[in-house]
This record gives C-alpha cells, structure tokens and sequence, in this order.
C-alpha cells in the first residue's frame, strides 16, 4: 500500500502535492489518503484533481469530495461522503468508495468549457490567473451508459405516422465540474490539465 506521506521518490510523481492538497482540504484527510492508498497500490501519481463539494440536505450541510489520479497505468477515481448518525450506525460517519481503471479501458475523455469574454481571451498557460468561466470534464470507460431518446419525425409537417424513437449512446461514468467562481482560476487550470495528461496517456 502506497503511503502518501513518503518521500517523492522521484521528481515526477506527484504523490506530495496530492497529499499536500487533501491536507489544505482539511475534510478527513487520513480516511481520504488511505482509501486512496488502497486503490494506488504503490504506483507514482502523474496528475491528479481534487474537488470539495458542499450538498444539502434540509437543514444540514453535508461535504463531499472527490479524486481523480492517473498512475502510468490506471485512472484512479475516488469519492468520500459524510453522513448523519442512523439507525444502524450511532455517531456521524464517512464512506468511501474507490474504482481503479485500466488506461485501455478509458474511451471517451470529453471536456466542454465556458470562456467568458472570449474576444479578450489570454491563454491559461501564458496567464494562469486568467482561467474563467467553467469546465466540465466527462470520462468514460464503459459502465455506465447515458441513452437520450426522443420521438422521431420526418420532414412531412402532416404526417401523423408513428415514427418510432431516435437518439444517442454517450458514455458517462463521471462528470466533474470545476467553475472559477467556486474553485479559482487554479481549479480551471488543474482539471484541464488533468485532461490533457489523461488524452496523452489514452492514446498510447
């Protein structure tokens, strides 16, 4: 089990700045870092994104976050929840859940942005504080399936006849969502190139 919290044995693995970055999180970082551990299993960390999420749930405000790291040959992805005191469990606790996926299996790796003001658009990469408006980066790798459906037509505005149903496959087993506002032009610059990394990687 690869411990985070040893020496970065060399100057590409970014397992300290991951664990740097839980740290700074302050949300369970220990039940986040060996989770994490488990599914790593002792590989180096090539880039990573680290989202801190606030839900609300009535009156109480539970925390989520999620993990995604690339190792030289998996995506690891990663989630902790915290939960209310319940019938079966007495005090409030926390529940993780990792997935290690191969690289080959990785099919679709689609990001959509928004750039505000894009007439006066500065690259990211020339001016990393100049990263706005939002990304949302969507990984596929097979289990999970989106079908989007609706009824089919044909180009008779008169036609009454039952056409049957059109419509997509798209893969969709995560959709992450980083914005300037919530996250900062850092967020916006870590999940794109976490993207470009994770392409790079895939198409090996």
């Amino acid at each position: 089990m690869r411990d985070l919290n040893a020496p970065v044995p060399e100057l590409s693995d970014a397992s300290r700045e991951l664990r740097d970055a839980i740290d700074r999180c302050g949300y369970y970082p220990d039940v986040v870092a060996d989770s994490l551990a488990v599914a790593i299993a002792e590989e180096p960390i090539r880039a990573y994104v680290l989202q801190h999420e606030p839900t609300f749930d009535r009156d109480e405000v539970r925390r989520h976050i999620t993990i995604l790291a690339l190792t030289p040959s998996r995506l690891i992805v990663g989630h902790t929840d915290e939960h209310a005191a319940d019938d079966l469990i007495q005090a409030p606790y926390a529940s993780t859940s990792t997935e290690a996926i191969p690289l080959n299996r990785v099919n679709a790796v689609v990001v959509n942005r928004v750039v505000p003001n894009p007439a006066g658009y500065a690259s990211v990469r020339s001016d990393p504080g100049s990263a706005g408006g939002e990304v949302v980066l969507t990984i596929g790798w097979g289990m999970v399936n989106r079908i989007d459906l609706e009824p089919a037509v044909c180009a008779d505005p008169n036609c009454e006849a039952d056409h049957g149903y059109t419509g997509s496959v798209a893969a969709d087993d995560i959709s992450l969502r980083i914005s300037a506002a919530a996250d900062g032009p850092a967020g916006i610059q870590q999940v794109l190139d976490f993207a470009a990394a994770l392409s790079s990687a895939t198409s090996r």
